[in-house]
């Protein structure tokens, strides 16, 4: 399945927010909760983070984006 390029935004948000969230929940819930329960733990903390991630994402990266270009122009 292919997108159109307006979609590039949109679909990095996705992307980024998804694999981020999940990394970052299963981290956070081996650290704090260790491997009793893990899966189920760790897919709560998932359904929270993500929703969350993904608009933060939409936010931040342009914001990132331009401030990555200032500090690497000639």
């Amino acid at each position: 399945m292919k997108f159109h390029p307006r979609h590039t935004n949109l679909l990095f948000a996705f992307f980024m927010s998804l694999s981020m969230a999940f990394i970052m929940s299963g981290v956070l819930t081996a650290i704090i909760d260790g491997f009793d329960n893990f899966i189920a733990t760790w897919m709560l903390g998932f359904s929270i983070a993500w929703p969350v991630a993904f608009p933060v994402v939409l936010v931040i990266a342009p914001r990132v984006r331009r401030l990555v270009q200032q500090l690497t122009a000639q």
